[in-house]
């Protein structure tokens, strides 16, 4: 797990970025402060090659950590490092997205909402899929322009380009994978992006390239991102006051339960573990 917030009790000798008592969260990879990532910086990713976070003590490189928005609970900072970060690559860095912007986003998970969140805050349109339309009621409180039930209807991507007025949506955050990325290509207009993040419905897909290259539409993988990055979106959701949306906290004695509750995909947000 790469998610966390805790508290520096101690820190090494001449290190000069963090004091004893400042609340900080861990960089994704400790290796990928910077740049674009490499084989050797991912080699540094926290819950893959290197432990993760789910623990009471931990040594972490001064560098890669990120100090934790004040305005924030314990809860809220932990979500940050991997979803938050995630959401902020593909729609800020690497999307760049405007006012205006149409966005279509999938589902309702820690990423979705996030970039739901972060959408709105630089006056995209947004819309959001979901099977469930209680969920779909909530993006819309968040400020989802539009919804789509995609059991409702399977033909999500047609009915996203036509929300858009025909000529498509500019961005896509694509969460599923092999089930989903032939609809966001009829959504997206012709040299829209689409941000692949996830393969929730499967990772083998027979994709027809003729779209991609007569509508010269940009497929961009997200592999969350660097400290750097984490800590121009830590600034922005500083000076916004941007709260996370949690969904459930789980002890932890339950962490078997919370990864359940997550596989789940009943969850609308993010889960959290709490340590104490």
């Amino acid at each position: 797990l790469s998610d966390g917030v805790g508290e520096v009790i101690a820190v090494g000798e001449g290190v000069t970025e963090v004091t004893v008592g400042e609340r900080v969260m861990p960089a994704f990879a400790e290796g990928w402060l910077e740049g674009q990532p490499t084989r050797r910086k991912l080699a540094t990713t926290l819950g893959g090659p290197v432990s993760g976070v789910l623990c009471e003590h931990r040594v972490t490189p001064a560098a890669a950590v990120v100090r934790a928005p004040e305005h924030l609970s314990d809860a809220e900072a932990a979500t940050l490092p991997c979803a938050a970060v995630t959401a902020w690559s593909a729609l800020i860095t690497h999307g760049q997205i405007k006012p205006g912007s149409r966005v279509l986003l999938q589902g309702t998970g820690g990423v979705s909402i996030f970039a739901l969140q972060f959408a709105v805050l630089a006056g995209a349109q947004v819309l959001i899929t979901s099977s469930s339309n209680a969920k779909l009621e909530r993006a819309k409180a968040l400020g989802a322009a539009h919804t789509i039930n995609y059991r409702e209807d399977a033909n999500w991507g047609k009915s996203a380009r036509d929300w858009s007025g025909g000529e498509g949506v500019d961005h896509v955050v694509e969460v599923g994978g092999a089930g989903t990325l032939a609809n966001s290509l009829k959504a997206v207009r012709p040299g829209g992006t689409i941000s692949v993040i996830g393969v929730l419905s499967g990772a083998k897909e027979a994709l027809s390239i003729l779209p991609i290259l007569m509508q010269q539409i940009r497929l961009q993988g997200i592999i969350v991102g660097s400290r750097a990055t984490f800590a121009d979106m830590a600034w922005a959701i500083g000076s916004r006051r941007l709260r996370p949306v949690i969904d459930s906290t789980f002890p932890f004695d339950q962490v078997r339960e919370a990864i359940e509750h997550m596989r789940s995909g009943k969850h609308f947000g993010k889960v959290v573990v709490e340590m104490g």
